[in-house]
Parts: structure tokens; sequence; C-alpha cells
């Protein structure tokens, strides 16, 4: 994320100046869309930072939840100051059109701009690789736990793309002599900065409120409670993320019979010890031991 913070911020300055110089609507489209870029990288610092303090008697979980909400607010930026700001300011460019000046130092800003954003996203990508697996980038969005690293590659990707629409706004005005095209460019780059700000508010909203385990760290959960032995079922599966390394796990489990208060304990902790081996984000682990009982029971 600090990569990606100062290749925003050297961004931000180049493309206000570049706005300023030419009068170019994508330009300062694209200038807003850094400046909230750059923004949204200082709160999921921020978030990332709060959620570090140690739990206390009002917050007993901790505050882990910290780097869903500032995630949350990154998204609802992305959407009023990029995306509404771009959308008006290209109507108001197609509405009254004015001409370009200096249209190389803009193309140029925006040659400069492509590669700090390329730099930053390949960052990203890298940094996301470990937790990607095999999934795909579209799925890896979808059902990671880690609130920062989608944000990241989505602004990332969205930056990059922007840039590009920027870039044929501004040709095509100068090949045409026609500025209705940077207009037109703005209004692209705000609808796009729209798209991604609605896809994060929905991922962000989800792990704000609460989302379990993955299918595949249930199952392992699951398998790793059962030694046959002692523990010969789980009737109830309970799971929770309070932050994206700390997963909150509740489970009703059914002892075989006949063991005495010692044995069904030591049978707990094992338990326990199995379940964070094989899911390393396991937290608080509460296991409620239970008998096999019928259903007239």
């Amino acid at each position: 994320m600090l990569a990606a913070f100062a290749a925003d911020a050297g961004i931000t300055v180049a493309k206000f100046g570049g706005a300023i110089l030419t009068g170019s609507g994508s330009m300062l489209a694209e200038a807003m869309h850094s400046l909230a870029d750059t923004a949204n990288q200082g709160l999921l610092l921020v978030g990332r930072r709060r959620a570090e303090q140690a739990p206390d008697q009002l917050h007993p979980f901790g505050y882990g939840r910290n780097r869903y909400f500032y995630s949350f607010v990154v998204a609802l930026v992305i959407f009023t100051l990029g995306s509404l700001f771009a959308i008006n300011e290209g109507i108001h460019k197609i509405r009254e059109p004015e001409p370009l000046e200096s249209a190389g130092i803009a193309i140029g800003i925006l040659v400069i701009a492509m590669c700090l954003e390329g730099y930053s996203l390949a960052t990203a990508r890298e940094a996301s690789a470990p937790l990607k697996g095999r999934n795909s980038w579209w799925r890896f969005i979808r059902t990671t736990r880690n609130p920062e690293l989608p944000v990241v590659l989505l602004e990332d990707t969205g930056a990059l793309i922007g840039l590009v629409l920027a870039f044929l706004g501004v040709g095509l005005t100068v090949l045409t002599d026609d500025p209705i095209w940077d207009g037109i460019g703005t209004v692209a780059i705000g609808i796009l900065l729209g798209a991604i700000a609605v896809v994060l508010i929905v991922e962000m909203k989800s792990l704000l409120i609460g989302e379990g385990a993955t299918p595949d760290e249930e199952r392992r959960i699951r398998e790793s409670l059962v030694d046959v032995n002692r523990i010969d079922g789980v009737l109830q599966l309970k799971t929770q993320y309070l932050a994206p390394d700390d997963l909150l796990i509740a489970a009703k489990v059914t002892m075989v019979a006949g063991l005495d208060i010692s044995t069904v304990a030591t049978a707990i902790d094992a338990a326990e010890a199995r379940v964070r081996q094989v899911v390393p984000a396991a937290g608080d682990i509460y296991i409620e031991p239970d008998l096999h009982r019928s259903r007239r029971e």
C-alpha cells in the first residue's frame, strides 16, 4: 500500500498540473481520480493502524473490523469524489466545449502516469498472488476476506483504464479539433469509476456485516474437529471473520459416549489445536460438547 500511496501522490500532482496547463476535462477528471486514490490509500493505512488496537471491555473481540469499515469508506469516496465529479465535469464539457491548450503536455503526463500506475498494479498483484492461489483475479476479489488488496487492485486497474480513456479523449480532440471528445472521455472515466465503486461497496458491505469461513476452510475445520475416538461428529458450526486474520469459530460436537470430563476437555483442546493448524486465521474457538440425540428428543 505504501508503493500505491507514493505513486498516487506523484501522479495526482502531475495530473493537476496538466489539467491547469491544458484545460482538459479528461485530465481534470483523472486528477480528481488520483486525488481520491491518494486519499483512499491514506484511509486504508489508518484502518490498518486502528485495527491493531488491543481488545478492551467495550470491544472484547478487538478492533479488526476497522479494516473493513475504512475500506467501505474508500468505496464511497471513489463513488462521490471520483465518479460523480467526473460525470458532472464531462457533461459540462460536452455542453460547453472548450479548446485544449498544450495537448502534448497532457499526453506526456498521461504516458508517465500509465507507467507509474502499471508499477503500482504490478506491486499489488505480487502481494495478492500468494492469497489468490489458483483462483481467477475476479474470484479472488469476490471471495477474499482481505479488504485492502481488492481495493488496490481495482483502483489501479481502473486507473490504467481511465488513463487510456483520457488518452483517447485528448487524442481524438487533437485529431478532430473537436473538444467534445474530451468531454466524452471524461464521462466515460466517471462511469468506469462508478462501476468500480459499486463492486467495492457491495463487497465491503458484506465483509463489514460479517462473512464466515470460505467453503474450503469450513470443510477443513469440520474434518479437523473430528478424531473418531473421542469426537465423532459436528452438529453445528458457525464462523465469522472479525478481521482478515482473525476467524471466530463456534461449534457443537458430538462426543463418544462414556468419556469422563477430563478426556472430554483433552479432546476439545486437541481439536482446537488441529483447527488452528489447518486454518491459521483461526482466533477464538468455542467448542460445545454434546451427545447424539434421537429426533424425538
